[in-house]
């Protein structure tokens, strides 16, 4: 994990205004940094079926994922919605 300064106080920052849901799209630097620090209610991973070589581990850590669903597409990317079990 690489250190991201003041990620939570800026996330709780933004999660006390008024509005919707906040979404986040990035790679797996920014979204381990979110699990790691207990900021993710809700994840949405898309994996498609393609080998381009290693990839960088998301889920480090001791984090528990409850999978809540899986929504297959009929161009084979699945899309999977997991929720950390704390929650």
């Amino acid at each position: 994990m690489i250190p991201v300064p003041d990620l939570a106080e800026n996330i709780n920052r933004l999660e006390a205004q008024p509005g919707g849901d906040i979404i986040v799209y990035g790679g797996g630097t920014l979204v381990s940094n979110l699990i790691a620090e207990g900021l993710i209610d809700e994840l949405h991973p898309f994996v498609s079926p393609t080998a381009i070589g290693a990839g960088m581990p998301v889920f480090g850590g001791t984090t528990r994922l409850d999978l809540v669903f899986a929504t297959q597409f009929d161009c084979g990317v699945t899309e999977l919605v997991y929720r950390p079990k704390n929650s």
